[in-house]
């Protein structure tokens, strides 16, 4: 399951993102993960807000909330030209501050990708709660296993 949402393109909606991201992580089972994954994410959609859409409150940054294999993972767009990400990651200096909020998001996440030149952003969690009908499927195939060898 995927759930989307839009907000404007301002740093006053942060809130909404917690809000929202707080919920599906209850609601997956990874509420104890969840300052990791709200860190990273928030760091996410502040930075296609200021930098990726210049904080042009006409424009959009767009968010999906979804499980993957292992965990879950949280994709933010944004309206903006893009960015060449391959110059960072690595700890900024301390006279230069850019690329921090990538640093961080790099640290936190388990898988960070980035995608259409750099306006989207995946940021993947290996997470130990897990979507419930997947888990009740298992629970099935587990168990219709066992009925088989057992007869």
């Amino acid at each position: 399951m995927t759930e989307s949402f839009v907000i404007q393109s301002d740093i006053d909606n942060l809130p909404q993102v917690e809000e929202r991201l707080f919920h599906f992580c209850r609601e997956y089972n990874v509420g104890s993960y969840y300052s990791t994954v709200s860190v990273a994410v928030l760091q996410a959609v502040e930075n296609a807000i200021l930098h990726g859409n210049g904080s042009d409150s006409s424009k959009h940054v767009t968010l999906s909330f979804g499980t993957c294999r292992g965990g879950i993972y949280v994709e933010v767009v944004d309206e903006g030209h893009g960015f060449d990400y391959s110059r960072y990651g690595d700890l900024p200096s301390d006279d230069q501050m850019a690329g921090e909020g990538i640093f961080v998001m790099h640290q936190l996440a388990d898988r960070l990708v980035f995608e259409e030149g750099g306006r989207k952003v995946r940021l993947e969690f290996e997470v130990n709660g897990i979507d419930p009908a997947d888990a009740l499927e298992r629970v099935s195939v587990l168990q219709e296993h066992y009925q088989m060898v057992a007869a």
